[in-house]
């Protein structure tokens, strides 16, 4: 076993529960954690051996563009996406929301989910 760390995907969301929210959007940073076996990977030099980083990347872009009212949800979202694409690996999905607007100098929230 061994893990990829696809870090930092940074990307514009409209999630919130603040009518504001749905309008301006915020910031977001998703980090996922790969934990599989690339032992294959390691001896052939095939993709198709590993996880495709940049499916995984495409799959956060495509659920952070849809809105919802919280960031567990598009978290959950892609976590369950990720598990029925490569239902041999485990993952960790966090969803980071920088400065939310709160009643308070508050640099982020995160959300971390894993299977």
């Amino acid at each position: 076993m061994g893990t990829i760390l696809v870090s930092g995907i940074r990307l514009h969301g409209y999630h919130g529960c603040l009518p504001e929210e749905s309008k301006i959007g915020g910031e977001y940073v998703v980090d996922v954690s790969i934990h599989t076996d690339f032992t294959q990977a390691e001896k052939t030099d095939k993709l198709s051996d590993t996880v495709d980083y940049c499916r995984v990347y495409q799959i956060v872009k495509k659920e952070m563009a849809q809105r919802s009212n919280l960031i567990e949800y598009v978290c959950r979202r892609i976590l369950d996406i990720l598990i029925l694409e490569f239902p041999s690996s485990k993952f960790e999905v966090k969803v980071c929301k920088l400065r939310p607007p709160m009643n308070g100098d508050v640099e982020s929230v995160s959300v971390v989910l894993g299977n």
